[in-house]
């Protein structure tokens, strides 16, 4: 998935997957001065861009050949400030419907403390027949 996301935006913010499937979706990435905002912490839009993304990688590896999936609704909570370091998230389904899914994402830091967390309703687009 990491190769597979070249030139796109979690790459360009440095997201690198070390696990992916239908039921759990890890990414880590370090942060970078590039990646704060003007506070000098990590700017929440990162945060949020994570979430969705593994979020939105695991609802669409667990749908597979049924079609594609779109994020419909990102809330995502600010808890601890970061400057620096490794971070982690963590994405797991909360529920895989027949036309939604919704999935919650911890975001830990590099001494395994929650720094945010989220949770992304994603809608099930079939595939054309």
């Amino acid at each position: 998935m990491t190769q597979y996301s070249e030139g796109t935006f979690s790459d360009l913010i440095g997201l690198k997957y070390t696990e992916v499937g239908p039921d759990r979706v890890v990414g880590e990435w370090v942060v970078s001065p590039q990646l704060h905002q003007p506070a000098g912490i990590v700017n929440g839009g990162v945060y949020c861009t994570v979430i969705e993304t593994l979020a939105s990688v695991g609802g669409g590896v667990w749908f597979a050949d049924r079609g594609h999936v779109v994020g419909v609704n990102n809330n995502t909570d600010f808890l601890r400030a970061v400057r620096e370091g490794a971070l982690r998230g963590v994405a797991t389904p909360v529920h895989q419907g027949r036309s939604q899914q919704l999935w919650q994402v911890h975001i830990t830091d590099d001494e395994d403390r929650l720094v945010a967390r989220g949770q992304v309703r994603l809608q099930n687009l079939a595939a054309p027949e």
